[in-house]
């Protein structure tokens, strides 16, 4: 009897084991989940139909396209603004570009235009335990003034947020054309110091306007300042030669700063802003990938970038991270194809259409400019989805804040975490959209442009810019490709869709738009 006693104790101990062995696993799992990794992925001028997940038939997009058909892919996502500079502040800041004048396309040698003491996405996650970092594009400006290349550039993404930063400064196209690595321009021999200027050309410093037999890649509008390996930039630069990049090289160089950033933090939580620079102009595909599209460099940069996040999440699977990683996916605007340089991006496109069934494209006031592809990821925790939910890069901030438990201070940023989790489809009711200054609304299905003075097409860029006389008013949900003004035909609607945007403007809308509705 005692020896039967004896063996249930056991068997009751072994039990009372594994399951406080249970209950502490499922503890642990929960507390790494309430902090997952946070990894945005951002293209540049990545249109709204050069996925094969949103549609493209010539163009394959593979490995992005796990990312939308395993995640949550939205159909009516936008960024904050059809232009770069803009939408960067906005999904960062949580706060509408417009609110803030320098917000705008910006030269290499422009000042920070996020403030120091300002809230930001980065900021908000330091606060939570993350080690935050970025890796490509930044374009917000850097310094204070007048910047010194050749010393500690500061303030900048180090100041703002990030504990790690490898960027560079403004676009492909722009000077200075260094990498800057936490402030420090990477490779620069002192004795060769660097020199950047947008206004005025150094002695003796080559040009695409005046030598252009020094070119390799032609320019075709405004592309015509210091020329770095065959290609001629915006704005006039001289010295620093040990640390140009190497164009071709670019992809890879970030590629393998985003996956050693991982491999370096895989053991707590982490954030990576990893801005990619395709398809911006100039297109510089790595020899490996050129020709491969059948579309000229912007297909073959799209191909590359689309290998180079195969990669990345090859190296979050292998590091162990990946299920604790949740994923966002998107581009800064919409597409553009002839952006300054003769490339074939025109003659070569074919059947592709960069803007899917939407109108307009980069610079645009219409839906090509901003509704942009939109993905979440999560393996194993967001289930695969089309949403058709309103949502902006400008409620990232918000969200994420109450992922991670924390309340964030903007006065924008709309908190949407269960809606790119998956758990709802309720979105946002209205979004102010911006392009290039000018502002509309997007309301429930409807959106409604103001008049606006100017030119309401771009002949460099062959694209609409959305600028007319008159009011503008289209039902999205039956007329994406925009073709049907209802604005007269439903003067209620526009009545409407008007008083919520100038109150959602604010007091400032006239002043800025120098405009008055009635």
């Amino acid at each position: 009897m005692k020896k039967q006693i004896r063996i249930v104790i056991d068997k009751l101990l072994v039990l009372t084991i594994i399951l406080s062995s249970c209950t502490s696993f499922g503890q642990q799992k929960s507390s790494q989940t309430d902090k997952p990794n946070i990894v945005i992925i951002y293209l540049d001028d990545l249109g709204y139909g050069d996925l094969s997940a949103y549609g493209a038939t010539t163009l394959k997009t593979p490995n992005i396209d796990v990312i939308a058909n395993e995640g949550i892919k939205f159909t009516n996502a936008y960024a904050t603004s059809a232009t770069c500079t803009p939408s960067r502040y906005g999904m960062l800041t949580g706060v509408y570009p417009w609110r803030n004048k320098e917000a705008k396309i910006l030269p290499g040698s422009a000042p920070l235009i996020i403030g120091e003491n300002q809230q930001t996405l980065p900021k908000l996650l330091k606060k939570e335990g993350y080690q935050t970092g970025i890796v490509g594009k930044w374009h917000l400006g850097l310094g204070t003034g007048i910047v010194d290349w050749n010393k500690n550039v500061t303030p900048g993404p180090n100041e703002v947020g990030f504990d790690e930063s490898y960027i560079l400064a403004a676009t492909q196209d722009r000077v200075p054309t260094v990498y800057i690595k936490n402030g420090l321009v990477e490779g620069l021999n002192s004795e060769d110091p660097i020199f950047v200027d947008y206004e005025k050309n150094f002695d003796g410093q080559p040009t695409g306007l005046e030598n252009p037999e020094l070119t390799t890649m032609k320019w075709h509008h405004g592309h015509n300042g210091t020329i770095v390996n065959g290609i001629p930039r915006i704005g006039f630069m001289k010295g620093g030669a040990s640390a140009y990049w190497f164009d071709t090289d670019m992809a890879d160089n970030f590629l393998v700063h985003a996956q050693n950033y991982v491999k370096n933090h895989k053991k707590n939580p982490f954030f990576l802003y990893y801005a990619l620079n395709q398809p911006h102009v100039p297109r510089t595909p790595n020899p490996r990938f050129v020709g491969k599209s059948g579309m000229g460099p912007r297909g073959d940069a799209i191909l590359e970038a689309d290998w180079c996040i195969g990669e990345f999440m090859k190296t979050l699977k292998q590091e162990g991270v990946l299920e604790n990683t949740l994923i966002i996916f998107s581009s800064d605007n919409g597409p553009v194809l002839n952006d300054g340089y003769y490339d074939d991006a025109v003659e070569k496109l074919g059947n592709h259409k960069p803007t899917g069934k939407l109108r307009g494209g980069k610079y645009s006031i219409f839906e090509a400019g901003t509704r942009v592809p939109f993905m979440t990821y999560w393996k194993g925790t967001i289930k695969p989805a089309v949403s058709e939910a309103l949502v902006c890069q400008i409620d990232l901030l918000a969200s994420i804040a109450k992922l991670v438990g924390r309340k964030a201070v903007t006065t924008d940023s709309q908190d949407f975490l269960n809606v790119f989790l998956g758990n709802s489809n309720k979105g946002r009711n209205n979004l102010i959209l911006e392009a290039t200054s000018r502002t509309a609304l997007r309301h429930g299905d409807w959106l409604m442009i103001p008049p606006y003075k100017g030119p309401s097409y771009n002949p460099e860029v062959n694209i609409e810019l959305g600028s007319s006389s008159e009011y503008q008013l289209y039902n999205l949900k039956n007329d994406i490709g925009q073709n049907h003004n209802l604005a007269k035909e439903n003067k209620k609607k526009l009545e409407e869709c008007i008083k919520i945007f100038i109150n959602l403007r604010g007091k400032d809308y006239n002043k800025i738009e120098k405009l008055e509705l009635k």
